[in-house]
């Protein structure tokens, strides 16, 4: 069971705010999904990246709309999970479940073309997404009108599922009960945020989301600071998760963010299959 992950958009981001010591030129960042066949589920999404019916879907808000302008994602329209599902022979109809690692609007915008799909998140970060102000839930860049209108029957809590030691990270869930997938609590970069663990791969994978927006970013000495200090739920927390993401790392274990802008033998531009 080997995980691909296409890029659904491309964000523009000075590096200085992204890495210590970074000049301020532009990175390219990307802003990867992640799809899988489980052998007795089947097909399974990690998010669903940025979709322009998320962004700019008749009757968003303008907040949303602002959202969108600011950061102002180049969408791979080739990428979309539409046209990406298509040359594996599927459709959105047929993904079984979305693993949700957390609900920062460039993860959810694409929710509403999979009605067939459990959705498997944090129960606990979506209950706060709840409670939150509005204006809490903006400034986290988190937009509730991108969840489906069903989200809390289709909702599958990791905090359901029965925990385990993985080396090097947090007591994990058992997303399918086989411990080949496992949901890694990884706080810090907003409510409920959480990696995915690949048990049974050669080398296990980490997809540690984001932890950090680069791989280089994982090491103290390379960490921004100011930047995330801004804009994460909690700065400290998200130290710590980026501590553990980096003793797995350098342990032997091979770690994939969202948006860094280097490929992977898990990226399917790069010849991946599942």
């Amino acid at each position: 069971m080997k995980p691909v992950f296409a890029n659904s958009a491309w964000v523009k981001a000075p590096e200085k705010l992204i890495l210590r010591g970074g000049r301020w030129k532009q990175r390219y960042l990307r802003v990867r999904y992640g799809f899988f066949i489980h052998p007795k589920v089947g097909p399974i999404l990690i998010d669903t990246g940025y979709t322009s019916h998320g962004l700019s879907a008749p009757g968003r808000s303008a907040w949303l709309r602002a959202y969108g302008h600011l950061l102002s994602p180049k969408l791979n329209l080739g990428a979309q999970p539409a046209s990406f599902l298509k040359r594996f022979g599927l459709a959105p109809k047929d993904i079984k479940g979305i693993i949700i690692t957390h609900f920062h609007a460039d993860h959810v915008s694409g929710l509403a073309g999979f009605p067939n799909a459990r959705l498997i998140a944090s129960g606990v970060g979506y209950s706060n997404l709840q409670k939150n102000s509005s204006l809490k839930n903006i400034r986290h860049g988190i937009f509730p009108e991108l969840l489906p209108f069903n989200f809390s029957a289709r909702l599958e809590p990791i905090e359901d599922h029965s925990r385990a030691a993985v080396r090097q990270l947090p007591d994990s869930y058992d997303i399918f009960k086989d411990g080949s997938v496992m949901a890694v609590p990884l706080p810090g970069h907003a409510q409920g945020h959480f990696g995915v663990l690949f048990t049974q791969n050669k080398t296990p994978l980490l997809y540690a989301t984001d932890t950090q927006w680069l791989i280089d970013a994982l090491q103290p000495s390379a960490r921004p600071q100011l930047f995330p200090k801004l804009i994460s739920e909690d700065y400290g927390a998200l130290c710590q998760s980026a501590d553990q993401v980096a003793a797995f790392h350098n342990s032997g274990g091979a770690v994939m963010l969202c948006h860094d802008d280097s490929s992977t033998q898990f990226d399917v531009e790069e010849g991946a299959q599942p």
